[in-house]
Order: C-alpha cells, then structure tokens, then sequence
C-alpha cells in the first residue's frame, strides 16, 4: 500500500515477473488513467500503430502513457519483467512541467520529459534485488519529482473528479459546471489539462469501465440491461462505445478476454 502524500495521486505500483506471454501484440484498453512503465530486463518497450498493425516503434525502456480515448497496441515480448506506475486521475499533473492532455493517446519515452533521471530511474530498479526495494526506490524518486514540480490541479477539477466518483460515472457536464463554479470553456480546459481527457471522454471512459467489470463479475444480464445499469441510453449506445474503445464488439471481447479486463490478447 502506498504511503501518504503519493496515495493522493498514485492508484498502486504493480510488478509482473513470469514469462512472456504466447501472443505477441494486446491490445490496451483505456481505462483514464496516466502509467509510467519500466522494463526491467535489457531492450526496449515496443508499441505498434493501432491503425498499422505492422508498424512499430521502440520506445526505450522507461515509457509514460497519457490517459487514452482508443486503445493502444502493445508488445508482449517486453513483459518478462516490468514494473509500472497507475496515477489517479489528474494524479500525474503535479508530476510534468507540461498539460497532461498533451499526452492525450500517447506512450513516449520518459526521458523526453525527465531526462537523464529516467534513466537513472531505471538503472536504481534494475540493481534492486527485491520487490520492496525496488517499490522503495520508486516511491523515494516520486516523492522527489513531487518536490521538484510542486503543482496542483485546478480546485475545479478536483470537486469535479470527487463528484464523478460519488456519482458514478453519470453526472452531466452542465450538473458539473454548476457545482465547480467555472465557466464551461474555462472548466473543460483545465480539466483537459490535469486529466489528460475532456469531461465528455472521461465519463466515456468510466462508463466503458463500469461495463467491463459487470463483464469481468460474469454478471448474466442481456446487452440492454447491462448497457441501463453502466449509464448508456439503450444498447445501440453501448456497443457504439464499447467498439469505439476496445476496437471489437462486447460479445467477441468475452470470447477473447483472459487474465485482465484491460488487455485483451491478439492472434499472431
């Protein structure tokens, strides 16, 4: 568990350590969150053109990847050993010098925002012997970005993330603005700016996630139920989403879904 003041903006650290998956390429699915992710084994971090299967590009070994409205294609030969960072929303701005939508569908390299402390990062991870010391170094080195940058996110967003939170993913943008107390133009662009998406694709987004861990639960409830219980208005809305996100429809998802909700395995 994570220790205050990171548990404000940082979900969990997670480390897999197994061998590399039989299929090659996952798709990631998004969830509205910011990652950092470390190979920890030699190599860098592949990520292949969702558009162009057949293109790719090597990020290096320390990546960080925006909060998404698409899902991303990702190499599992990397997966040998990886540890990874999932920010909560808006919980990566007071981490960057720049607006988090900048990172809007993107995996870059670290280094192009951290310099060589990326690459330190790294190195510190891969000398660790133990999980608890490399969670240790992970957190000591956030805790250190923290310092360094010492920004936070607008008042606004922050009602506004709790409120969806309470609400469950259902609260109406003009219901929002009222409760903020900021213009509509003003609030959509600092909430763009902390969370890495606009109010409307966020709420997309914890919808397609709702819907996703009824189906994860193995819930027996028809298309049209289950899309009236996530917030959609009728099922035509929900499989418009669902295809939208996971780039496939709901039931050709649970006929392809294993270990986790978010990533979906991809035939060689």
């Amino acid at each position: 568990m994570l220790r205050s003041p990171l548990s404000a903006f940082i979900d969990f650290f997670w480390l897999y350590e197994g061998e590399i998956p039989v299929h090659k390429k996952e798709r990631r699915l998004p969830d509205g969150s910011v990652s950092l992710i470390i190979n920890l084994r030699d190599g860098p971090i592949r990520i292949y053109d969702q558009h162009a299967p057949d293109r790719f590009r090597d990020c290096g070994g320390v990546v960080i990847g925006g909060a998404r409205s698409e899902f991303a294609l990702i190499d599992t030969t990397c997966q040998e050993e990886i540890l990874g960072v999932q920010f909560r929303p808006g919980g990566a701005f007071p981490f960057l010098e720049l607006p988090v939508n900048e990172l809007h569908n993107e995996i870059i390299p670290l280094d192009i925002l951290w310099g060589e402390g990326a690459v330190s990062l790294r190195e510190q991870l891969r000398a660790a012997r133990t999980r608890e010391m490399r969670f240790l170094a992970l957190e000591q080195f956030l805790l250190a970005q923290l310092a360094d940058q010492a920004r936070s996110i607008h008042p606004a967003v922050a009602i506004a993330l709790k409120e969806l939170q309470n609400t469950s993913y259902s609260l109406e943008l003009r219901t929002m603005i009222e409760q903020v107390g900021v213009g509509q133009t003003r609030f959509i662009q600092v909430f763009r700016e902390a969370v890495g998406l606009t109010p409307k694709q966020y709420c997309r987004v914890l919808r397609f996630q709702e819907a996703l861990r009824v189906l994860e639960g193995g819930a027996q409830v028809g298309w049209t139920e289950l899309a009236l219980n996530c917030g959609y208005y009728d099922q035509a809305h929900f499989i418009h989403d669902f295809q939208a996100f996971a780039g496939l429809t709901p039931g050709a998802y649970l006929a392809r879904q294993g270990g986790h909700r978010n990533h979906i395995a991809l035939p060689d």
